[in-house]
This record gives C-alpha cells, structure tokens and sequence, in this order.
C-alpha cells in the first residue's frame, strides 16, 4: 500500500494552510508557491477537500482557502481519506467479498494489525500534532 500523490499533496498542502493565521484566505497560489506544487493539480485536490469539509473557499481578491474548523480538530487521516479511500495493505480488509478463505486465512491476522496500526496513527495525528512537531525541528 503507497498513499498516492493527491493523498500526498494534500496532506502537504493542508499542512501549509494550517501554518498561516486561521482567519486569513490563503490564495492557490500562494500554496503552490509555498509546496512547489502545481497550482492545477492543487485545484484538484482542493476541490475534494471542499467537498470533504475539510476546506471552505472564500472568493474575491482577498479570496482563497481557509480550514473548516481548528488545526487540532482536522486529523491527517480525513485528509489522506478524503483523497485515498480507507488505507489497507490487503484488500480483504476492506471488501468482505474479496475473499472466500476469509474466516481460515493464516495471513488476515497480520494484514489487519497493519491497518488498524496505520489508522491509529494517521487518525490520531492532528494537523496541530503536526505543526508542533514541525516547529520544534525547525525554530
């Protein structure tokens, strides 16, 4: 299982929004600029993030993005599943009908450790865990 790049990207993208003062848009291009990222694909991006509530849009000069709520109150797992769907490193984890040996499966314990490990810590890091962890590595 690798997150792809939109789950990437947004995730970086975000993360960026979340640096700035929570009331000020921030402007695609001004994310662009500030990730080197394209500014269409963040249009992509942004687009699905909206729809998640993860972001609101403001339009106008002074327009841009803003988060939908705190830093500490939107996790990097809503962000990575607004873009990627559930995370699993075996896809009977999250399709039932995959797989027939379901219930006798000498490899399911494992696949399911992997996800429920990857869920706690994506779902559990918040982008403000992030911002601190940032800060401290770089002030």
């Amino acid at each position: 299982m690798i997150v792809s790049t939109k789950g990437r990207y947004a995730l970086k993208a975000v993360f960026e929004l979340a640096m700035t003062d929570i009331d000020t848009p921030m402007s695609l291009n001004t994310i662009s600029e500030k990730t080197d990222l394209s500014e269409l694909y963040l249009e992509q991006i942004f687009s699905v993030l909206k729809k998640k509530g993860i972001v609101k849009s403001i339009r106008g000069v002074q327009g841009g993005y803003l988060l939908t709520r705190k830093p500490d109150e939107i996790s990097a797992g809503e962000i990575i599943k607004a873009l990627e769907g559930e995370l699993s490193p075996s896809k009977c984890l999250i399709d039932e009908g995959y797989c027939d040996m379901l219930d006798r499966c000498p490899t399911y314990m494992i696949w399911d450790r992997i996800k429920k490990s990857i869920d706690d810590v994506i779902d559990n890091t918040t982008l403000q865990d992030m911002i601190d962890e940032y800060n401290k590595k770089n002030l």
